[in-house]
């Protein structure tokens, strides 16, 4: 491939990189756009290995960008893919408080789902909860009507279909090797060829930060792997879940606990655990990256944040070799569940920022300068949130770069 110049380069093809490109695309039509994935497809990570829920916004701080964005996205996310045709129920969730300090949580949760705007959400007793899900466990539960399930690599589709229909080009199989800056331009070196441009937005997921340094960057935080194993339920024990069901989760952590999803079509997956992942896409127990393990374990951030958190971690682990922990814990929610109601099933690897003081960043986490901006936190609810994070980065790129909206051409620095 020869050397080709654009305005501006995404690097990531998943979910938050091509909606950044299709609204920066939509908003700066005067300008050459690409997106370049190492992986031969988008949405081949994080994008495309996740449970497909629309989540409502309920569990995060009030104020914060994750719950601004992720109540706002839902709404946008539900009218999109029923504007373009994409598979999407709407079905509610409920969750379940198992024990008296659960339910304390629980009202806090309800709290905070009316200060983020969530509307519908109701307390149930006992009783309403059993004529919802008459299989479920649990003293109390907050039902949650709006949140759904859709097929996020269908949505990051149409978003790359919508790009390319504005000019933009998509370059898979476009591993980024180097990124090199020369006074005002910087070149973006790959295994297929040199890309030369003005601005760079990082929205490399699980490799943020390693891109971030390649532009010499010194990022105060660390991508930590984590994987999440997922089972599903045996056509037979289908019936014992009708919407989605969750657990109270520890506010202590930014994992949501084990909990049932039904399935856009039909079935009903059983997940995620979150155990750390000794590669980057470490999608098996067994998968290593000698490199990707350095650079974690040389990471101070790393073992402070195992020291805060081994209890936790080494349930985590106890849960991933034993299937019958991982039982026990589905149980608090359905009691009536069996280990042969479970079947092994997909997982996924969640890209988790880490401060240097072993903190686990909380919120959506973006930094930028004159001619990059790097997205080095966006877990979920990244996907449900993904419209207007993408527009929030189109705009930031936008102020930090000089560019003005439209068909300005003077805007047009290459």
């Amino acid at each position: 491939m020869p050397d080709e110049r654009f305005d501006i380069v995404v690097i990531g093809g998943g979910i938050v990189g091509l909606s950044v490109a299709m609204q920066a695309a939509r908003r700066l039509p005067q300008l050459r756009i690409a997106v370049i994935e190492k992986e031969p497809d988008i949405a081949r990570h994080q994008s495309g290995h996740n449970s497909g829920v629309i989540h409502s916004g309920i569990y995060y701080k009030p104020g914060s960008l994750k719950a601004r964005m992720c109540v706002d996205g839902a709404a946008e996310m539900i009218e999109f893919c029923r504007h373009h045709g994409i598979p999407h129920r709407v079905c509610g969730k409920v969750i379940i408080a198992t024990n008296d300090k659960e339910v304390t949580r629980l009202e806090q949760l309800f709290c905070r789902g009316q200060s983020n705007g969530i509307s519908g959400i109701t307390l149930l007793n006992r009783d309403a909860l059993r004529a919802i899900e008459p299989h479920a466990g649990g003293v109390r539960a907050l039902r949650v009507p709006g949140t759904g399930i859709t097929d996020y690599v269908a949505v990051c589709r149409k978003y790359a279909e919508l790009f390319l229909a504005n000019g933009g080009q998509v370059l898979t199989a476009t591993e980024v090797t180097n990124i090199v800056r020369r006074g005002k331009e910087t070149v973006v070196e790959t295994r297929v060829g040199i890309f030369k441009t003005s601005y760079v937005i990082n929205c490399a997921g699980l490799h943020s930060d390693r891109i971030s340094r390649m532009c010499g960057q010194h990022p105060d935080v660390a991508i930590i792997p984590f994987r999440g194993e997922y089972y599903e339920l045996a056509p037979q024990a289908q019936k014992l879940v009708q919407t989605l069901i969750y657990p109270v989760p520890d506010p202590s952590l930014p994992f949501l606990g084990v909990h049932f999803t039904i399935q856009k079509q039909s079935g009903v997956e059983a997940g995620p655990n979150a155990v750390l992942a000794f590669k980057r896409e470490g999608y098996r127990r067994g998968s290593l990256k000698i490199s990707h393990t350095a650079e974690m374990f040389t990471y101070s951030g790393f073992w402070r944040m195992a020291l805060k958190n081994w209890q936790t971690g080494f349930g985590e682990f106890y849960r991933s070799f034993n299937k019958a922990g991982f039982v026990r814990a589905l149980r608090q929610l359905v009691p009536e569940l069996k280990p042969g109601d479970l079947r092994p099933a997909g997982s996924g690897v969640r890209a988790q920022a880490v401060r240097r003081d072993g903190n686990l960043v909380d919120d959506f986490y973006f930094k930028g300068d004159e001619n990059m901006l790097h997205v080095l936190n966006v877990p979920s609810p990244a996907a449900t949130a993904s419209l207007p994070i993408g527009r929030a980065i189109a705009i930031m790129a936008e102020q930090n770069f000089g560019l003005k909206p439209g068909g300005d051409k003077a805007a047009r620095s290459t």
